[in-house]
């Protein structure tokens, strides 16, 4: 144990001397302090009614609805041409030809075709165009009539609740923070420690010192994992100093200790990844391409998958309640996989 612990302290050393890991948490710093300003700055930028000032004459919306319907009347109040349809199949024709922009079918009485009320639900669906960017356009400029409309809905229905009552911060704002900002904080740690772990498994091999760590009571198994270990216990330091400064600026995080346990455990799985290409290729340049590969390689099989570290980090932040401890734990499992094929791996060290 005490020539574990002492390269252990080697590597906590060399990692302080070479301002490596500094540098690593200024990276982080910018990012979050770019990242902040420009959330702020498209928000403050954004201006739906400049939207409509500018290019509003071309956005022209159909209207399926029954005539005593307000919804034609508050769009056309919103600054959109208003074209009305009396069913969704001529309203559809128009749309394919490329007539109107989008087209709202909100419901109409039984009698004329319509969706009417289920169950005291309003069902409002609305088309948009294939185009990713004239979609985002066309909600961006229904979003607030909708809104009122909603409001109108709610007000015959007997609801006292209108989005005027709501209070928070701004949708945009929190899927910011909690779908890329938190994530940034909590996993960068891990991918530098990957990349750490190559540079210092490598240079063992490039200056012939491996030989040297094992004239040490220390097997092969042993001084790959103290490296590991090493670059965890930045991890971690790193991973809960973020979590602290996040709460300290006022952003709730729900489930702290299952988060700051994911980072920990995708931190063993880069480090393990990592280390794994450092023993297989002993050389840096190739070990790092390989080590970059692997993570595009593990970000596009895990979406596919729906096991994406990323978002099950996301959903436990704000506290998603379909999600427990369990999704966590099948990253770990992933991560034994992974210790399992080092360990024989490593037995391979020619030394």
């Amino acid at each position: 144990m005490i020539p574990f612990l002492a390269v252990v302290k080697r590597e906590l050393g060399s990692v302080l001397r070479d301002r490596t890991i500094l540098i690593a948490i200024l990276l982080q710093l910018f990012i979050a302090s770019f990242s902040s300003g420009l959330l702020l700055g498209m928000l403050s930028l954004y201006d739906a009614d400049m939207i409509l000032r500018e290019s509003g004459s071309w956005i022209k919306i159909g209207v399926v609805a029954a005539g005593d319907d307000p919804l034609e009347a508050i769009l056309a109040e919103r600054g959109v041409t208003v074209v009305p349809f009396g069913t969704l199949a001529q309203a559809e024709s128009a749309f394919y030809e490329g007539e109107i922009s989008a087209i709202v079918d909100s419901p109409r009485p039984a009698k004329n075709n319509g969706a009417g009320d289920a169950n005291g639900i309003t069902e409002i669906k609305l088309y948009l165009p294939e185009s990713n960017t004239v979609s985002s356009l066309v909600r961006m400029v229904l979003q607030e009539p909708l809104e009122q409309y909603e409001n109108y809905l709610r007000s015959q229905k007997g609801v006292a609740i209108h989005y005027t009552d709501l209070q928070g911060e701004p949708s945009t704002s929190f899927e910011f923070v909690y779908s890329v900002l938190l994530p940034i904080l909590m996993f960068f740690p891990a991918f530098v420690g990957g990349s750490l772990s190559i540079d210092s498994l490598t240079e063992e091999f490039e200056n012939n010192t491996v030989q040297t760590l094992l004239s040490a009571p220390l097997t092969v198994n042993g001084m790959v994992g103290a490296k590991i270990v090493s670059v965890l216990i930045l991890s971690i330091l790193q991973s809960g100093a973020w979590l602290v400064l996040l709460t300290l600026n006022g952003i709730a995080i729900q489930n702290t200790g299952w988060i700051f346990l994911l980072a920990l455990i995708v931190s063993g799985i880069t480090s393990t990844s990592a280390a794994l290409a450092a023993i297989l290729l002993r050389d840096r340049e190739r070990s790092q391409f390989i080590y970059a590969l692997m993570l595009l390689a593990a970000a596009a099989i895990s979406s596919l998958l729906n096991l994406s570290p990323i978002v099950t980090l996301s959903r436990l932040a704000v506290g998603d309640p379909f999600l427990s401890g369990w999704n966590v734990l099948s990253f770990a499992v992933v991560l034994t996989g992974l210790y399992l094929l080092l360990w024989k791996a490593s037995r391979r060290i020619m030394v």
